[in-house]
C-alpha cells in the first residue's frame, strides 16, 4: 500500500519582468490569462486550497485575486523561480512545495497527478520532470534544456546544448525537462542559504542545477511530452493552437 502524501503546495511563480516575453503571465490566450490557465490545469489533479501563484507584481495578483486564486506576494529580488518558491516556504506549513511554472497553459494534469504519487514512494527527494525529445530542431534549440540520467533515474547534467552528443554530431536520441519539480522543505533551505548563482547554474541558466552543484541528488521522473512553455512570442500561438483543440 502506498504511504500517505506528505503535505504538500504546489507553486506557480510568475514574474512580470520576462526578458523574452514582458509580461508573460497575463498574456492572454483565448480570452483568458496565461497564468490563470495553468492554474486551471493545476487544480484539475489537486484541491484548489492547496495552489498558489508567487509574485512580485500586483499586476498578476490583481488578476489572480480576480479569478479566486491563492496568492504569495515575494520579494522582487529572486534570483530564480526556485528563489520565489523559498521564499513562499517561510509563508505556508508545507513539507514538500511543487514548482508548476506559470508559463505552462497547456500542462498535463496527469503529470501533476504522476508527481504526487511519487512523493510517497521517493520521500525527501528532489523530483524533476523530463520526456523524450522527438525532433532535431528541439535537440539544437538552446531554449530546452536536455537532460542525461544515470541509468536508476537520478540526473548527471542538463545544459542548453544538445547533449547527449556523438562524434558525428547528429541527433540520436536525447530528453528534455519538463519544468515541474518537488523540493523538500530542507533542499530549499539549502538552495536559498546561497545568495548568488552557482557557477554552472549560472553559465547554463538553468536553476536545477544549483542543486547538484551543492551535492544534492535530483530524481527524474518521466512525463509526458505535451508541455509548450511560452518562452518566444511564436510560442503563443503554438499554446493557442493546443488550447483550441482541446476545446473543440
Amino acid at each position: 500500500m502506498p504511504s500517505e502524501l506528505p503535505n504538500y503546495a504546489v507553486i506557480i511563480p510568475a514574474r512580470f519582468e520576462s526578458t523574452r516575453l514582458p509580461g508573460k503571465p497575463l498574456i492572454n490566450l483565448l480570452g483568458v490569462p496565461m497564468v490563470v490557465r495553468t492554474y486551471r490545469q493545476c487544480i484539475q489533479a489537486c484541491p484548489p486550497e492547496r495552489v498558489y501563484v508567487a509574485t512580485d507584481d500586483l499586476r498578476i495578483e490583481a488578476a489572480c485575486r480576480a479569478h479566486g486564486i491563492n496568492v504569495l506576494m515575494t520579494s522582487s529580488d529572486c534570483l530564480t523561480g526556485t528563489d520565489r518558491v523559498a521564499e513562499c516556504a517561510d509563508q505556508l506549513t508545507a513539507d514538500v512545495f511543487i514548482n508548476v511554472q506559470g508559463d505552462e497553459p497547456v500542462f498535463n494534469p496527469e503529470d501533476l497527478t504522476r508527481f504526487l504519487d511519487c512523493l510517497s514512494s521517493h520521500p525527501g527527494e528532489i523530483l524533476n520532470g523530463f520526456c523524450v525529445i522527438d525532433s532535431e530542431a528541439m535537440y539544437h534549440s538552446s531554449s530546452t534544456p536536455k537532460v542525461v540520467m544515470r541509468p536508476d533515474g537520478r540526473l548527471l547534467y542538463m545544459s542548453r546544448a544538445p547533449i547527449p552528443g556523438n562524434k558525428s554530431h547528429s541527433f540520436a536520441c536525447a530528453w528534455r525537462q519538463v519544468c515541474v519539480y518537488a523540493f523538500p522543505r530542507r533542499a530549499l533551505e539549502d538552495f536559498a542559504s546561497h545568495p548568488a548563482k552557482t557557477p554552472l547554474e549560472n553559465l547554463e541558466d538553468i536553476e536545477i542545477l544549483r542543486f547538484l552543484e551543492l551535492g544534492w541528488d535530483v530524481r527524474m521522473i518521466e512525463l509526458s511530452a505535451q508541455s509548450v512553455a511560452v518562452d518566444n512570442p511564436e510560442d503563443v500561438a503554438r499554446a493557442e493552437a493546443v488550447i483550441r483543440e482541446r476545446e473543440l
